[in-house]
């Protein structure tokens, strides 16, 4: 079996984790932390970064290994000491993937390169050349014009996609179409955290449903110190956002919650959390005999690697679904592990849904 060749669209704090994951799993004796030990016979380190895309001058022209650990980066560093892996950063297009507040800040913010920037047919040349299998969009929220240009990229390159951001393609009728022609899976969108504020979040609804509470209202608040939450201080960049995070948590309601008593998205930066994530978590009911009740959750993770562990498993998925011709948004991996995918599937069901799907393809880790 051939490594898994995955190209990074974004070399962020996520790509860092990611990076980091895959060097630690691929030494550890044990698999605790994962998800999944392998799929479909594929372990976490049988994944290979081969390609990194960025904008940024700290990043472009370095080894991958390298860039992760470049400002504005900020995320924990559990494997430091990583090798140079030999997949070069190379320049991108900006398009909307840098918005304008988020230059000039020194090391909190964006350096565009003054490098050329990438054609699609450099891009697509480049994806060839690396023979890249699966691409991993890592983009800021917000960037739907760069998304939809690294996507025809992809396309034109023949290489299936993570799409790990709240713009939406595998969600998308029209993009899904497209990709299903190529003959090439897709799972998206917005990746879910291993154990994060969206889907501790459905599953207290999903608590609340099933144990005949009525929900009246609920807000989900996040803050975050990391680029992530700086580059949503742009207001007009959270809309999908917004929704992806707010439709996630209604799915999982036993009815549909009016959009003022149902409040959930980013709330403020908070620079010296860095790449820590903390969620404050309010749901109000009725229990029996109509008592009101409530419940309040402070949540506090380290964001990217909390990504990155779901996203080593979009990763293998894509790959397994390439060798049995599957094509296409991939249903059961996208509810499993998107905050917006084609189908909103309670977690239970879409295990179900992804063992019919795939066989024993998939083995948790113990």
């Amino acid at each position: 079996m051939r490594p898994i060749r995955v190209a990074i669209i974004g070399i962020g704090n996520c790509a860092s984790s990611l990076v980091q994951g895959i060097a630690h799993y691929r030494e550890a004796s044990s698999s605790a932390g994962l998800i999944r030990e392998t799929v479909g016979g594929y372990a976490v380190g049988d994944i290979e970064i081969v390609l990194g895309v960025d904008v940024d001058r700290r990043k472009v022209g370095r080894d991958v290994a390298e860039a992760i650990f470049a400002k504005p980066n900020n995320t924990t560093q559990f494997y430091p000491d990583l090798a140079p892996l030999g997949a070069p950063v190379i320049m991108g297009r900006r398009l909307d993937g840098v918005a304008d507040h988020m230059t000039g800040l020194g090391e909190r913010g964006f350096e565009v390169s003054d490098a050329m920037e990438a054609t699609q047919a450099s891009m697509v040349r480049a994806l060839k050349e690396h023979q890249v299998d699966v691409l991993v969009n890592f983009l800021p929220v917000g960037s739907q014009e760069a998304s939809e240009f690294y996507m025809e990229c992809a396309l034109e390159a023949h290489v299936a996609v993570v799409n790990s951001i709240p713009v939406f393609i595998a969600s998308n009728p029209e993009w899904e179409a497209r990709f299903k022609a190529r003959g090439l899976p897709i799972v998206g969108d917005d990746i879910k955290a291993q154990i994060g504020a969206t889907i501790v979040h459905r599953m207290l609804s999903q608590l609340f449903t099933g144990r005949g509470v009525g929900v009246d209202h609920t807000y989900q608040l996040n803050t975050g110190g990391n680029t992530d939450f700086l580059n949503m201080m742009d207001r007009s960049r959270i809309s999908s956002k917004k929704e992806s995070k707010t439709q996630a948590v209604q799915a999982a309601l036993s009815y549909r919650l009016a959009d003022q008593d149902i409040v959930i998205g980013p709330s403020d930066y908070v620079p010296w959390q860095a790449d820590n994530k903390v969620c404050f978590l309010r749901i109000e009911g009725e229990q029996f005999g109509g008592v009101p009740m409530n419940l309040e959750m402070r949540l506090s993770v380290e964001d990217s690697p909390n990504a990155a562990a779901c996203v080593v498993d979009a990763i293998r998925f894509c790959r397994v679904a390439m060798e049995q011709g599957k094509a296409g948004s991939l249903i059961a991996p996208s509810a499993l592990y998107c905050k917006h995918p084609p189908q909103q599937i309670p977690e239970e069901q879409a295990e179900k849904l992804l063992d019919a799907e795939f066989g024993s393809f998939s083995c948790a880790a113990e």
